[in-house]
């Protein structure tokens, strides 16, 4: 990397974590102090832009380059079909790992979604009068998270991936090597999220075992792992639409087994069941490890 280039990479993380954060923090003042649900979630979804405003900004504005990220669809089959169908995977392992280490967490009871619909109606009547239960729940969601919601998710996901993937880890990996890379950039983008986890409970709550500190630790963790194995799937085929899809599959089914949890319970959230816990990360960080170390 050229002098100009190393400033170009300095003035990416300036830009990409200051207006990110600009948009999280009025997200949260915005949820916080005006109860603005809506104007949060816009909020979310510029901050999962701002990598790529910040890559165009470097490259177009700064530099005057291009961006080198990979925009044309190509890649093998397989690899699209994992980062279609691989979070849905690591989701279910991830819930069974945490089920069988801590089985007497698993609520077959309905009280999970008795509280997602307001706590006005138990488990039986919403069964019997709106015919939900933890069954059709899980039935309906993951049909969706694997069919519609990576296409629509991606989008804007892309917005990350382009900035993540496609910007800062080759110049990390080239820096760095692979391993300190993938190391170095899962914990940035797992701190570019801190704002919104230590305002609003983001991925966790705010009463969770070890708050707030174990949750940006498990966090960074998550990240790291994530990183590997969206990196993996732009490494294998130069296409960044393939991270996005998985990054958009991932959030749209990583929160599914939850519903088999009693809302008592979500003090341990930070463990499992979900991918992002402590526990239920591990079948995806062991990936991610072994993704890394075949090639160090």
């Amino acid at each position: 990397m050229t002098t100009k280039e190393k400033q170009g990479f300095g003035l990416y993380f300036l830009l990409a974590f200051g207006l990110a954060w600009l948009c999280q923090v009025g997200g949260c003042m915005a949820l916080l102090q005006k109860q603005n649900a809506v104007l949060y979630q816009l909020a979310l979804v510029a901050t999962m832009l701002c990598p790529l405003l910040a890559v165009l900004l470097v490259q177009k504005v700064f530099l005057r380059q291009p961006t080198d990220i990979g925009w044309k669809v190509q890649g093998k089959r397989r690899y699209w079909l994992a980062a279609w169908f691989g979070p849905t995977v690591f989701t279910v392992l991830a819930a069974v790992l945490y089920f069988a280490v801590f089985p007497h967490r698993l609520d077959l009871s309905g009280s999970w979604l008795a509280a997602a619909y307001g706590g006005e109606m138990d488990a039986q009547t919403l069964r019997r009068e709106l015919g939900v239960s933890n069954l059709s729940y899980m039935l309906e969601t993951g049909l969706f998270a694997v069919t519609l919601a990576p296409v629509i998710n991606m989008f804007a996901a892309l917005g990350e991936e382009a900035g993540w993937r496609g910007y800062m880890m080759p110049h990390l990996k080239e820096q760095l090597g692979l391993l300190n890379g993938r190391l170095l950039g899962g914990v940035i983008w797992g701190v570019w999220h801190w704002p919104l986890m230590l305002l609003v409970g983001y991925e966790y709550g705010t009463n969770y075992l070890g708050a707030p500190v174990l949750g940006l630790f498990v966090w960074c963790i998550v990240c790291f792992a994530l990183n590997t194995l969206l990196d993996w799937l732009y490494e294998k085929t130069g296409c960044i639409w393939v991270p996005s899809i998985a990054h958009g599959a991932f959030n749209a089914v990583a929160a599914l087994f939850v519903v088999l949890t009693n809302p008592a319970d979500s003090y341990y959230n930070v463990l499992g069941p979900a991918p992002i816990g402590l526990i239920g990360m591990l079948p995806m960080l062991a990936a991610a490890v072994w993704l890394t170390l075949r090639r160090s």
